[in-house]
């Protein structure tokens, strides 16, 4: 491993990509210490909520959010704007075409729509914000000036994070916007591991925990290596075709149907609309008109069933991942067009017929797959409340966090060895000698 980076660091563009990246790294992480105008940080720190939903949301801004620095939205409003466009490519038939028959182009197009809806979600995030810290009464000067500040400042905090990951993806080793999140929340990760550390007495029961809690992060690590890279083959013949005087075909090949086809998407889906009511719920709570309706017992216990700390809750977020993994499988894999594809240019799957056959074989092992994939999104993503519900864990670890560091570190990797491998050096992932 050290001999791979010291065989990256010695090639002049690699090494420049690297530092670019950390000296990018380092402007994010400077960025999310600068505090917004007209908020007063010390009453900041007192009166803000200290649930486990406002540290969730805290940690994913690299601690941001809790000092509401200008980069307080984090990178979240382009996420949901490049999802919400990855959907519409399959709906509208529009963006489709810019997608498929556009090549690059059409991708501009869909990138400049995603960077539109990026800032138009980013402004109306940081409006309903502005009235949160009015309610709080950390703002030094209230009033309408400045909710328009707090929008202007907070859209344009995105605005600069999303140009930042977009610089990294060009002049950096890739994956800007990947980065910036895993750095985000890497470095709330510390601060977690202390209060963990502080929370330690020394004895017997401690002693368990703690080892029990090693045994399980190792445990987890391993699980989610293995099964990001993890891939049902189907085999796949291509019958020989006699083109003048030329033989085409007749080799094999496979079709990498991957377990976790989605990705950390549902996780993503399943949390924001389980987040939503309980944001509702502790907004409401706050005003006196509305408190004798709260108090209604059904009310009560509809607002119940969404507590992050409740079994109801845990429920309901494994059922809506696996519920968006195979929602979110079925409009990003095309089994028809697969198997269109396949008998366009002879190939078939040994022992099925071409044509529907085939759609039926692959529709029933995707089906499977997606099965494995969502049940392992689902655990993975529950891991983090067992952790602070049963062994008082102060930090999160698991779920969309672990998916997320763990993706891009393994991403981050292979584009490393690509370009180690390009160069006859030795790379990370498989040790060669050198040429």
């Amino acid at each position: 491993m050290f001999q791979s980076l010291f065989n990256a660091i010695k090639i002049p563009e690699l090494r420049s990509r690297i530092f670019f990246t950390i000296g990018m790294i380092m402007v994010f992480r400077i960025g999310t210490h600068i505090p917004t105008p007209g908020v007063d940080a010390k009453l900041l720190t007192q009166n803000l909520p200290t649930s486990e939903l406002f540290s969730f949301l805290n940690m994913f801004s690299g601690g941001a959010l809790r000092r509401f620095s200008v980069f307080a939205l984090g990178i979240a409003p382009y996420i949901n704007a490049s999802i919400i466009m990855q959907l519409l490519v399959y709906v509208i038939p529009y963006l489709e075409h810019l997608a498929k028959e556009e090549g690059e182009e059409g991708r501009k197009k869909i990138t400049q729509y995603t960077r539109y809806g990026t800032v138009l979600i980013g402004a109306l995030q940081a409006f309903g914000i502005s009235f949160m810290l009015e309610r709080y009464q950390v703002v030094t000067d209230p009033g309408i000036a400045f909710k328009i500040m707090a929008v202007l400042t907070l859209t344009s905090g995105t605005a600069f994070i999303m140009w930042l990951g977009e610089q990294m993806t060009s002049h950096g080793i890739g994956n800007g916007i990947s980065i910036l999140i895993t750095a985000g929340i890497l470095a709330a990760l510390p601060e977690g591991i202390a209060h963990q550390v502080a929370m330690f007495t020394g004895n017997a029961h401690d002693v368990i925990k703690f080892f029990l809690l090693l045994i399980i992060v190792v445990a987890v690590i391993m699980a989610v290596v293995t099964v990001q890279d993890g891939v049902r083959k189907i085999p796949v013949q291509y019958a020989k075709r006699v083109v003048g005087r030329r033989v085409y075909g007749g080799q094999s090949t496979h079709i990498p149907l991957r377990v976790n086809q989605a990705g950390v998407i549902p996780v993503i889906f399943a949390s924001s609309i389980l987040l939503f009511p309980s944001m509702v719920a502790n907004w409401l709570q706050n005003w006196e008109r509305i408190q004798d309706w709260m108090s209604n017992p059904i009310v009560h216990w509809i607002f119940t069933i969404f507590d992050y700390n409740s079994y109801s809750y845990l429920v309901l977020y494994a059922l809506l991942i696996i519920f968006f993994t195979y929602f979110y499988t079925a409009i990003t894999f095309n089994v028809q067009d697969l198997s269109d594809n396949m008998k366009k240019y002879g190939g078939f799957i040994p022992g099925i017929r071409a044509g529907r056959p085939t759609v039926d074989y692959l529709e029933r092992t995707l089906s499977r797959v997606t099965l494995a994939g969502g049940l392992f999104l689902a655990v993975i993503a529950i891991i983090p409340n067992l952790l602070i519900m049963f062994m008082n864990v102060q930090f999160y670890f698991g779920g969309t966090a672990l998916l997320i560091v763990v993706g891009v570190a393994m991403d981050t990797m292979r584009q490393l060895e690509s370009h180690l491998v390009t160069r006859h050096y030795e790379g990370f992932m498989k040790k060669r000698g050198l040429r």
